[in-house]
């Protein structure tokens, strides 16, 4: 366990949606190209359209409007951990506090579950997705969006280069911040879902963060605070830390105009008899038949 998934430091960073909000709309705002990631995810699903879908960690609801254009005979329900997330959820009456390790649901209740750049939070993501398929009818689909351990490389070499100049000289293994989401990536996500799932299947979507100055750039850090700062070096300050970042970031805009941080997030479709992978089985009882 790592801050980016220890309860107390997650607790803090959703005292409130602000940091959230925050991530999102510098995602929304300075993006290159402009996608509407969670409506692109969710066309990489079949759908019938009268699914029932359990949407984990669905925070204000910001993939409630896409979820509703796919189900014009479906039923949506909302969990989430947090009161202080889901104030703002356009369908309150569909929400539900609880933990995603512990779903307070029946086994085989939904189509579809859903747990969208929040797996990395979870202490035991392995029991959380045991739960996940638990909850899931035989044919289910379980949908799950997260980052590339490749995301963001130029804001990773920003963060190590403000780190070592903070440091006494001669420090080695020098420890730098991981992002909140390298705990559950595309690629490590892949792996732990094979474990638990018959098929998965991976969409990528790169694009690139593209900002003309410094200011949403050390908004978009500090709203990872709370999980980024307890793994600086002993000594280190954050102020330090983001002050030399602030420096870095000024001098690459001065010279190029501009600051592009490239960004690979996607989508984890796992299942074990539905979606994408149930005309091969279909063909593969024909054939056995």
């Amino acid at each position: 366990m790592t801050t980016a998934n220890n309860s107390d430091a997650v607790r803090k960073m959703y005292i409130t949606d602000e940091p959230l909000r925050i991530r999102q709309e510098t995602h929304d705002r300075y993006s290159v190209p402009q996608i509407n990631f969670p409506a692109w995810a969710l066309d990489c699903v079949q759908w019938r359209g009268d699914e029932t879908v359990l949407d984990v960690g669905c925070g204000p609801g910001r993939w409630y409007e896409a979820v509703q254009e796919k189900l014009p005979n479906g039923a949506y329900y909302g969990l989430d951990l947090y009161a202080s997330m889901v104030r703002s959820h356009p369908d309150p009456d569909k929400l539900m506090l609880s933990d995603a390790q512990q779903l307070p649901f029946a086994d085989a209740t939904f189509d579809v579950v859903m747990a969208n750049h929040m797996l990395f939070h979870v202490p035991d993501m392995e029991q959380a997705v045991l739960e996940f398929r638990r909850v899931l009818k035989p044919g289910g689909t379980f949908i799950s969006t997260t980052n590339s351990i490749h995301n963001m490389p130029e804001l990773q070499v920003l963060m190590r280069r403000a780190v070592t100049l903070l440091v006494p000289p001669g420090t080695t293994n020098i420890q730098v911040p991981l992002a909140h989401t390298d705990m559950y990536t595309l690629e490590s996500g892949t792996r732990l879902l094979s474990r638990h799932f018959y098929a998965i299947v991976r969409y990528d979507l790169p694009s690139a963060l593209v900002f003309p100055n410094v200011e949403p750039v050390l908004a978009y850090l500090e709203s990872t605070r709370s999980v980024r700062e307890p793994q600086l070096p002993p000594g280190i300050s954050w102020d330090d830390a983001m002050m030399i970042v602030r420096e870095q970031i000024n001098r690459l805009i001065d010279h190029f105009g501009e600051l592009v941080i490239n960004k690979l997030a996607g989508v984890l479709i796992a299942t074990d008899q539905g979606d994408f992978i149930r005309e091969y089985l279909d063909h593969q009882t024909k054939t056995h038949s």
